[in-house]
């Protein structure tokens, strides 16, 4: 088996339309992760791994061997779930060869925009730091494994086509494996100027740090991989649908524009731009 593409989660907005966006563009096995079973507080019924497929390829007509897409069942409020995934992903792969991330995206987050020191609901905070921060730290916990390991950089650089579509069994310093967790601008310190969402920022903050601690990591491990996390825009999801109304023209993306936007902006990110936060339009953010 070649290198791999994960993404966590893969069944809404923008991490359903980078799912599609690598089943069309590379030649790669896609894993993606679902919630079997939505939140008690959800309208929407549990998933299976037959509607779940169904979901990602009825849109892509037959262009896309359904083998390449790989599903693993997850739930980020369980460590026990996201464990159990990993192991998945694990017996996925084969014995015989080795085969090991090439990029992979971690999107899971939820906002619950509290505007004032009255609207904090411990409830909501606490659900804010599970997804936004600890499921994040969870899945490094547990996925990294998966990541190349030091021995298989090669001194010799990719080739030409290996470098467009990132389908190499090899690893060189320009073509590190890519770690990505979305993240959001107002996790921005420097950049915080409106106040307002108060949990919603500190965790975006917390996750910032995060990547930026993961990558030293790999950093000191020397293993041939990058860590970075990445602003999409506002995006048409049902995460920010309350604040449509605010968004300037011609700054509300389709789910498959940011998709697109990130997954290029993902590939043009080298050992310089490692460890920090990037927008869609390839602008760091800084801290």
């Amino acid at each position: 088996m070649p290198p791999f593409i994960l993404i966590s989660p893969a069944t809404g907005g923008i991490s359903l339309a980078l799912v599609r966006h690598y089943l069309r563009t590379t030649s790669l096995p896609v894993f993606a992760t679902y919630r079997p079973h939505p939140p008690a507080s959800s309208s929407k019924h549990a998933r299976t791994h037959e509607s779940v497929q169904r979901l990602i390829l009825e849109p892509l007509k037959g262009a896309v061997h359904p083998a390449r897409l790989r599903l693993l069942p997850l739930d980020f409020t369980s460590e026990e779930s996201i464990a159990a995934a990993a192991d998945a992903l694990a017996n996925a792969l084969p014995k015989d060869a080795a085969s090991y991330i090439r990029i992979a995206f971690f999107l899971a987050g939820v906002l619950h925009p509290e505007r004032q020191s009255a609207d904090f609901v411990l409830e909501d905070i606490s659900e804010t730091f599970q997804l936004n921060v600890i499921a994040h730290l969870l899945l490094i916990k547990h996925f990294s494994r998966f990541l190349p390991p030091r021995s298989a950089a090669r001194a010799s650089p990719p080739s030409a086509k290996e470098r467009d579509d990132g389908d190499t069994n090899s690893f060189a310093s320009d073509a590190l494996a890519k770690w990505v967790h979305v993240s959001a601008r107002v996790g921005s310190i420097s950049d915080n100027a409106l106040g307002g969402w108060y949990s919603y920022r500190a965790s975006k903050a917390a996750l910032n740090q995060v990547v930026r601690t993961f990558d030293l990591h790999l950093q000191a491990r020397k293993l041939p991989a990058l860590a970075v996390g990445v602003h999409p825009g506002t995006v048409k999801t049902s995460l920010s649908k309350p604040f449509w109304g605010g968004v300037k023209p011609g700054k509300l993306f389709e789910p498959e524009y940011a998709a697109e936007r990130l997954a290029e902006v993902v590939q043009g990110l080298g050992k310089a731009q490692r460890g920090r936060i990037w927008d869609w339009k390839g602008e760091e953010i800084k801290p």
